[in-house]
């Protein structure tokens, strides 16, 4: 009996050969679409629910309706603060979706979700079902954790600095969404 020895390539022959050159665009990740998944979705559901608040669309109340709803809760004058909080929504989430100051984004939904939270959702509990926080947590924790893991590489922010997200960019958006807040529910 005869044996032959073969050599096996690590890679199949129908499968690309990856180089390194330094010209070379890097491929996109499963976790870059990932991102930009979550972006997308929730960016753009946020910024219409801001649209909602502010101009009636999509079967919102518009802006004289939101502000009376807001003057019930105590904020004075309604439409002011209205327009702060939809314009909020509306500009954190088409922040978010295109991943443009990201930080900045995602400190404008924290702090209205800090509102919402303490104004309407706290006095109620958790759950969603009995008119709880949990549907303001989760947007507030998804707004934070963006900020935290960056945009990722298909978003405006990647050229820039705090585009990588970090600490700082954490501490950044959850600190100013914080003062934002309270500044708002001191007035």
């Amino acid at each position: 009996m005869s044996t032959k020895r073969v050599r096996h390539s690590s890679a199949s022959s129908t499968e690309p050969v990856a180089r390194s050159t330094s010209t070379a665009v890097p491929m996109t990740t499963a976790a870059d679409s990932g991102l930009l998944l979550i972006r997308l979705a929730f960016g753009l559901l946020m910024a219409a629910h801001g649209a909602q608040k502010v101009f009636g669309l999509f079967g919102g109340p518009g802006l004289t309706a939101t502000g009376k709803g807001f003057a019930a809760l105590g904020y004075h004058p309604g439409k002011l603060f209205a327009v702060i909080g939809g314009m909020s929504e509306l500009l954190g989430g088409l922040g978010l979706a295109l991943g443009l100051l990201t930080p900045l984004a995602a400190a404008a939904l924290i702090g209205v979700m800090i509102n919402a939270m303490v104004t309407v959702t706290a006095a109620h509990g958790l759950w969603e079902t009995d008119g709880g926080v949990e549907y303001s947590v989760c947007i507030a924790v998804v707004a934070l954790a963006v900020a935290a893991i960056g945009p990722g590489r298909l978003a405006a922010d990647r050229p820039f600095r705090w585009g990588k997200g970090g600490w700082k960019e954490a501490a950044f958006a959850l600190g100013l969404g914080g003062i934002a807040a309270a500044i708002t529910l001191s007035l």
